[in-house]
């Protein structure tokens, strides 16, 4: 058999492997090659709600106006609704960006003023003026009636130049 006719069949031997339950046998002329190493799986993603900034990253250096872009994980991120809220849903919020400020603790109402900036309609970036210096941005994300949910906050710190 020649070399080409050889390896065709090889080939055709190692696709056939991987598609069926059970192994190929090789190619009479053959040797057996050895098995292609295997890649680990990738760690399993926590289940655990998050909130985070995208951009920038902690520590960065940036100019203004700052291009802020948030995210989360396993949880919704939804628009208040219109009207009145009289209970907020549940496994669901946005996002609140604030400037120069800790989070806040669960439970607690984001203040409508300086420093925080709501983002009601579920909005995932902005562009902030900041002026020069050392900044620290809190992302925290509210339910429907602005109120703080327990862990899904996030501090970062940057440093604002001219």
């Amino acid at each position: 058999m020649n070399v080409t006719k050889h390896l065709a069949l090889f080939a055709v031997a190692a696709v056939m492997s991987g598609c069926s339950s059970e192994p190929a046998e090789p190619p009479a002329e053959s040797t057996p090659a050895a098995a292609p190493p295997t890649a680990s799986a990738p760690p399993a993603a926590s289940s655990a709600p998050r909130v985070f900034f995208i951009e920038p990253q902690d520590g960065a250096t940036v100019k203004s106006p700052v291009k802020l872009r948030f995210g989360i994980e396993n949880y919704e991120l939804a628009a208040v609704p219109q009207g009145t809220v009289t209970a907020p849903r549940p496994n669901a919020g946005h996002h609140h960006v604030g400037v120069d400020i800790d989070c806040l603790p669960a439970g607690t109402e984001i203040p409508k003023a300086n420093p925080w900036v709501h983002h009601g309609g579920a909005q995932t970036e902005m562009d902030m003026q900041l002026t020069p210096g050392q900044h620290k941005l809190t992302l925290q994300l509210g339910d429907d009636q602005h109120r703080t949910i327990e862990g899904l906050c996030q501090t970062i710190t940057v440093n604002v130049v001219e």
